[in-house]
C-alpha cells in the first residue's frame, strides 16, 4: 500500500538506485560568517523523516529510531515541509516513478507542486473537457452541482454540531454535550440561513453569481465556528492572504492539504488538472483541484478542525504570531498532518460500490465520476455525505 510521506525538516532527498533516501541537513556558520552544511548522523530520529509509518528500526544499543531507506513502491507522494535539496536526477527519477512533490514554504504555506508529465493522456477526455467549459450552460451545471454538494456537506456538519446526541461516545467533546441550549439554537439558525441560501443555487445564471452566493455560504458557517470550537478560536472574517489568526491559520493549512491531495488524484486520472468550471482557468494554478477541493473541505479539513480544537490536540501554544500574519510551528504542523493522514486512511462503506473505501479514494473516485460524465454523458452527482 502506497503513502505519503511528510518530511519536517530541511535536508536532502536523492536518489540511489531504485531507493530515495532522506539525508536531514543542519546549516552551520563558520568562523568567517559564512554558512556551511552539515550532514546530520545517517541515523534519523522519526521526529525528522515524518511518514507515520510503523516501518522504523530502533538501534538495539541507544534505542534511537533509526529509519530505512523509503523503497520507491511505498510512495504515494512527498509533502515537503522543510528547506530541501534536490538535483535533475531526482526529478527524473520522480517523473519514472509517477510521483507527485508538493513544496510547503518556512511558515507551512503551500508553495507548489511538481507533477510528472501526464501517464493516462486522453486527447478525447482533454477536448470533452474543453468542450465543457467553452459550453456556458455545461459549465454552469458542473458548477452547481459543486457547489450545492459543498454546501449540503457543510449542513452536514452544523447538523452533526447542532444535535448533542450523535456525538455522545464519539472521540470528540463538543460543546453541545454540555447542554448548552444556546449554542444549539444559533446553529439550528445558521443550518435554517444556509438552507435558504441553497435554494438559490439553482437559479443563478453565471458562475461568478455562484461563487458570490457561495462566498456568503461560507461566511454564514464560519460565523458559527465560534459555537462549535469555543469563542477563543470564534472567526470575525476570512483572511488568507496570510492568515491573521490562529483559526484562520488552521483552515488555510488544512484546505491546502486537502488542494494537494486532490491534485495527487487527479493526476492519477485522465483530466488536465488546469481545465475548471467553477473556479476560472488561470495560470500558476491547477483550478480543477480547487474545484474538486470544495467538496471535500467541509469533510476533511473542518471536521478535523472541529476535532483537533474540541480535543484541545491543537492549542495557542503551537502558534506563532508575527507583526500581521499567524503560522503553525512544526509541533502543530506534526499534529494536523498526522490526524490528516489518520483521516485520509479512514474507511466508510461506500453506498453505491458496496465496499469500504477510503477518504483518499473519495477524492479519486470523484474524478472518475466527472470523467463519466463529460465522456459517457452520465450524469454529474458529487459527493455527499450520509453519515
Amino acid at each position: 500500500m502506497k503513502r505519503p510521506y511528510y518530511i519536517m525538516t530541511s535536508g536532502r532527498l536523492r536518489r540511489k538506485e531504485n531507493t530515495i533516501y532522506f539525508e536531514p541537513v543542519q546549516k552551520e556558520k563558520d568562523e568567517d560568517g559564512s554558512v556551511s552544511e552539515v550532514t546530520i548522523d545517517p541515523a534519523i530520529d522519526e521526529d525528522i523523516l515524518a511518514g507515520f509509518t510503523d516501518e522504523s528500526e530502533a538501534d538495539p544499543k541507544t534505542g534511537r529510531v533509526v529509519r530505512k531507506p523509503i523503497p520507491v513502491e511505498d510512495i504515494e507522494a512527498f509533502y515537503c515541509f522543510g528547506e530541501m535539496d534536490f538535483n535533475s536526477r531526482f526529478f527524473n527519477f520522480l517523473a519514472q516513478q509517477k510521483i507527485p512533490l508538493h513544496i510547503f514554504n518556512y511558515y507551512g504555506y503551500y508553495a507548489g507542486s511538481f507533477t510528472p508529465r501526464d501517464y493516462l493522456p486522453s486527447g478525447t477526455t482533454i477536448v470533452e473537457q474543453v468542450k465543457a467549459y467553452l459550453d456556458t450552460h455545461r459549465r454552469l451545471v458542473i458548477a452547481r452541482e459543486i457547489i450545492d454538494a459543498a454546501s449540503y456537506n457543510i449542513l452536514k456538519n452544523l447538523q452533526y454540531y447542532s444535535n448533542p446526541s450523535r456525538q455522545q461516545g464519539g472521540q470528540e467533546k463538543g460543546f453541545l454535550q454540555q447542554g448548552n441550549s444556546s449554542v444549539e439554537g444559533n446553529l439550528l439558525q445558521a443550518i435554517n440561513d444556509i438552507e435558504q441560501l441553497r435554494e438559490s443555487v439553482g437559479g443563478t445564471s453565471t458562475t461568478q453569481e455562484l461563487m458570490g452566493l457561495e462566498g456568503n455560504i461560507r461566511e454564514r458557517y464560519y460565523r458559527c465556528w465560534g459555537e462549535i470550537v469555543g469563542q477563543e478560536y470564534a472567526l470575525e472574517k476570512r483572511v488568507k492572504h496570510p492568515p491573521d489568526n490562529a483559526i484562520n491559520t488552521l483552515i488555510s493549512f488544512c484546505n491546502s492539504l486537502v488542494y494537494t491531495t486532490v491534485l495527487s488524484e487527479l493526476y492519477h486520472t485522465h483530466l488536465n488538472p488546469t481545465i475548471s468550471y467553477l473556479h476560472g482557468p488561470g495560470e500558476r494554478r491547477y483550478s480543477l483541484a480547487l474545484d474538486v477541493s470544495e467538496i471535500f473541505k467541509p469533510i476533511i479539513a473542518d471536521k478535523m478542525i472541529f476535532k483537533l480544537l474540541n480535543n484541545k490536540q491543537i492549542q495557542e501554544k503551537h502558534f506563532r504570531k508575527e507583526l500581521n500574519f499567524c503560522y503553525l510551528e512544526e509541533s502543530g504542523r506534526k499534529i494536523v498532518l498526522q490526524e490528516y493522514d489518520e483521516r485520509l486512511k479512514t474507511t466508510i462503506k461506500h453506498r453505491g460500490l458496496g465496499r469500504n473505501v477510503s477518504y483518499r479514494h473519495l477524492l479519486r473516485l470523484e474524478a472518475y465520476k466527472l470523467v463519466n460524465h463529460l465522456v459517457g454523458g452520465e450524469e454529474y452527482k458529487a459527493f455527499r455525505a450520509w453519515w
